[in-house]
């Protein structure tokens, strides 16, 4: 078959990567084929069912998110390839809407749905039935704190507990705006939402974004390797929302939300067996300064702008969260004018003015 998109799924030990697999499979509608890197020398436990629109490609040693990506997409024949993350859900005709959407807006883009949280499953106590939300393997049951239960709250049971599937997008949410702030550190944008630009574009159905959260890209698999959107000399994990964007916009592209479709994806921050698998996570620090400074020693051969238009562009810049970083939340007047003075004094603002 001549597929027009392939969804590449690059996973390490993924738990859910045959139930991602599915979802895909049952709510796809169009010529679309799935790709599937088992990245780390162990083979999908639930095993992957065997379709003709699925293939798989073991690795017997991890290679790395990014590397397992471009091994998945250099498999690819269509013309657009999605990156996904392998503990994700999908709505009812994704992929044809995404395919609309492209026709729509044209090739010079990365789009993404509109982002929800995924509640793939709950764990429950083989002793008295408690039911609480996803998370580590438990060591104790929840039942006091799972249903707020005020007589009786404990149950002695230590080891006996299940997961019961779910697999829903979670009632009321609903991601649409990125950024990242000075530091950079990926931040969710809703201020963003408030705008006149954003409400306009909403009620089209599309709107743009400054950054990206990474669970979910999709582009032209030749605009993919033009820009080198998974470039492994960054580092193997993290920060690739920031990296696709500035690729993208810096490049003289854009980064559209498609308000048409969603998709669902589970974040595992609580750590134990429900954080990140990829032992390569522990290099983020290292691999988020590479990409920061990708843009200001003159690496990226295509770029057009410096990051000061971008900031500018979306200014001003204030995230939901964290008070933490360097110049305080989001970007200020003075992080701003540091970044143009390091854009001048490696000459990127000359270079690409």
């Amino acid at each position: 078959m001549d597929y027009e998109l392939s969804v590449i799924i690059p996973g390490n030990n993924e738990m859910f990567i045959s139930q991602t697999i599915e979802d895909i499979l049952k709510n796809k509608r169009g010529k679309t084929q799935i790709i599937a890197v088992l990245d780390g020398g162990k083979w999908a436990d639930p095993p992957i069912n065997q379709h003709p629109d699925v293939n798989v490609i073991f690795l017997p040693k991890t290679v790395g998110q990014r590397a397992a990506t471009n091994v998945g997409v250099k498999l690819s024949r269509a013309k657009y390839i999605a990156k996904v993350d392998a503990h994700t859900a999908y709505d009812e005709g994704w992929d044809i809407k995404m395919l609309e959407f492209f026709k729509e807006y044209g090739d010079n883009i990365i789009a993404v749905p509109v982002m929800r949280n995924l509640h793939a499953f709950d764990w429950k106590c083989q002793r008295c039935g408690s039911r609480w939300y996803q998370g580590p393997a438990p060591t104790r049951c929840m039942k006091g704190e799972a249903n707020r239960v005020t007589e009786n709250p404990t149950c002695p049971e230590t080891r006996h507990f299940k997961r019961k599937m779910v697999w829903q997008p979670r009632k009321g949410t609903w991601n649409q705006a990125y950024c990242f702030d000075s530091e950079p550190h990926f931040q969710y944008f809703n201020e963003y939402k408030m705008r006149p630009e954003y409400l306009e574009g909403k009620a089209k159905g599309c709107t743009e974004s400054m950054s990206l959260q990474g669970s979910f890209f999709m582009c032209t698999r030749e605009k993919y390797w033009e820009l080198k959107l998974s470039d492994e000399s960054v580092g193997s994990w993290g920060n690739q929302g920031i990296e696709l964007a500035c690729k993208m916009w810096l490049s003289g592209g854009r980064v559209l939300v498609n308000h048409k479709t969603w998709y669902a994806h589970l974040f595992r921050t609580q750590g134990g067996d429900f954080g990140f698998p990829y032992e390569h996570v522990n290099n983020v620090d290292a691999t988020k300064q590479r990409v920061w400074e990708y843009f200001f020693n003159g690496k990226f051969k295509q770029q057009i702008y410096p990051v000061s238009w971008l900031v500018e562009k979306f200014w001003p810049i204030t995230p939901d969260v964290r008070k933490d970083t360097k110049h305080g939340v989001g970007w200020t007047e003075e992080a701003l004018k540091e970044l143009k003075q390091k854009e001048l004094k490696n000459g990127i603002i000359k270079k690409v003015n």
